[in-house]
């Protein structure tokens, strides 16, 4: 039987991407230093915590869990981050200690470069107009 598909979304938002952290409350400051707005910090359940922070004005957010053996740190989040100023926001990734890529400068793209944070997950940077 084939597919059919109706003209109505199923899907509104993307609310939230989860990033596995070791330890919640540095990344949380460290995303709060760069711009992030906590929504909210709450022990949901024992033992797990959610904290989830969004950029001013914004819908989307992301949540840091805590990593464990089912949910381990260190991957490419996919994540992609935009920002106003590249040059400014690379200096500033990089004056917080973290390893930040390369700055790339192509005629064909806006200026970006991606970052790995406390615990090796990788988030990408793209150079976007101010909106």
């Amino acid at each position: 039987m084939p597919l059919v598909f109706s003209h109505m979304t199923t899907f509104s938002h993307v609310l939230t991407v989860a990033i596995p952290v070791s330890d919640q409350d540095r990344t949380k400051a460290l995303l709060q230093r760069l711009g992030f707005e906590e929504h909210l910090d709450a022990e949901l359940a024992p033992g797990f915590r959610w904290v989830e922070l969004s950029l001013p004005g914004r819908d989307t957010s992301i949540s840091l869990v805590q990593t464990g053996d089912a949910l381990p740190a260190g991957i490419d989040t996919g994540v992609r981050l935009g920002t106003p100023d590249a040059r400014v926001a690379h200096a500033t990734i990089a004056g917080e200690g973290l390893d930040v890529g390369e700055l790339l400068d192509w005629e064909t793209a806006p200026l970006m470069f991606s970052f790995v944070d406390y615990d090796g997950n990788r988030f990408y940077v793209t150079e976007v107009p101010s909106s």
